[in-house]
């Protein structure tokens, strides 16, 4: 009894540091992607398309979502409120959890399961796991630690990055041979982003990025002239200028979503009226759920979404400005990139402004590995943000107790 009444205080001694304001946008976005999913996928499920022809119920994908949302809920909530940010900074920690994600990338090239293309997925029965979405996290904890263990040196000598970054190499080139050209590039803009902002090795990027730039361009315009470039990526590349020059064959996907989000307006025609849904589009309560929720609830719905998902990477910006730590400043940049870089690829991607990657919209997409994925992150944010908050506390109270027993100056 006194366990269980020491815990309750626990929580509602730490429940005042608790970052509301993401919590709400959290449990709103989570919300919003359940009633799209359902709205997304009741019509195809029923028909079959989207389970290889094998008709189920129009529930189908809300349960699994349902369920997906509520085990993120409940993990957020455990690191918001009972998890201390101090056992992430523990080496123990640090490399099991980089021996599990490795092992977890080995696995998937041997025995997972190859779905569109790309062998990325574990069946767990359940659900499918991809680990490529939890090598993200592991990232955005990893070189954070590894910068906050090695600095201040680390700023002046890059070189003794080296180690973690061959390391986290081996970890995406996994992911590369996975064939998912989508994950692969948002794991090296989190990777990227997080180095970056820490001030490790941007003068040599600066001084070096319009040759490897130019390298990259020449190289891959050989690559295309040669027909070594996969159809599917060709493709991709091609339908960008005009979609439409192709609507019945490459341009198919981008030309319907293009429409669906037209369709859509300022209001859109309704929860539950779209038409690209029927059968027009390939993915709608995944890939393409955007262009769902803009034909159903217009501009206005969409810019909501937008705006929900800004308001996540802006207070994680927010947050990393607050704190001198630079284990919590670059796991909110981390945070901030993972969900940014994923909503811009999949917005660029839908609308024809950047190849289609088939990459999932934060929180809204149906897919287990990637909820959980996401969530895991927001808990990152939100344990991050309760420690600035404990910390400035903390600084305020010294503040305080020095003025007040500061010797008085004589006149």
């Amino acid at each position: 009894m006194n366990n269980i009444k020491s815990f309750f205080q626990y929580i509602s001694k730490n429940a005042k540091y608790i970052d509301y304001p993401l919590v709400i946008t959290y449990l709103l976005l989570c919300l919003i992607g359940l009633v799209m999913v359902y709205s997304a996928s009741m019509v195809a499920a029923t028909k079959g398309s989207l389970t290889g022809g094998v008709p189920v119920t129009g529930t189908y994908f809300y349960t699994r979502q349902l369920m997906y949302v509520i085990m993120s809920i409940i993990l957020v909530f455990i690191m918001a409120f009972v998890m201390n940010v101090k056992f992430l900074e523990t080496i123990k920690f640090q490399k099991w959890m980089m021996l599990g994600i490795i092992l977890l990338l080995m696995a998937t090239l041997l025995v997972g399961s190859n779905i569109n293309g790309s062998k990325s997925w574990i069946n767990l029965g359940f659900m499918n796991l991809q680990a490529s979405e939890l090598l993200k996290i592991a990232l955005i904890l990893y070189i954070p630690y590894m910068i906050e263990k090695k600095r201040p040196k680390v700023f002046k000598n890059p070189k003794l990055m080296t180690s973690p970054i061959i390391l986290s190499a081996i970890c995406i080139g996994l992911v590369f041979l996975q064939r998912d050209v989508g994950q692969t590039l948002l794991i090296l803009i989190i990777f990227f982003s997080i180095l970056f902002y820490a001030g490790i090795g941007v003068q040599k990027s600066l001084k070096y990025g319009l040759i490897v730039l130019t390298g990259v361009v020449l190289i891959g315009g050989l690559f295309l002239l040669i027909g070594l470039v996969p159809d599917y990526l060709t493709a991709r590349f091609s339908t960008l200028t005009d979609p439409f020059s192709n609507e019945g064959g490459t341009g198919y996907h981008i030309s319907n979503s293009l429409i669906a989000i037209g369709n859509g307006g300022l209001l859109g025609r309704g929860l539950g009226n779209s038409i690209m849904k029927l059968g027009y589009l390939p993915e709608p309560h995944t890939d393409f759920i955007f262009s769902i929720i803009c034909e159903e609830l217009g501009l206005v719905g969409g810019l909501i979404v937008i705006c929900l998902l800004f308001f996540i990477v802006y207070r994680a910006f927010e947050l990393a400005s607050k704190t001198s730590s630079y284990f919590y400043k670059l796991v909110c940049v981390g945070v901030a990139s993972y969900i940014g870089s994923q909503t811009f690829v999949n917005l660029g991607g839908i609308s024809g402004t950047i190849p289609l990657t088939g990459v999932p919209l934060p929180f809204i997409s149906f897919g287990g590995s990637s909820m959980i994925s996401l969530s895991i992150a927001m808990g990152l944010l939100l344990i991050t943000a309760k420690q600035i908050k404990v910390d400035e506390s903390k600084r305020r109270q010294q503040r305080k107790h020095t003025k007040n027993f500061s010797v008085p100056k004589n006149n």
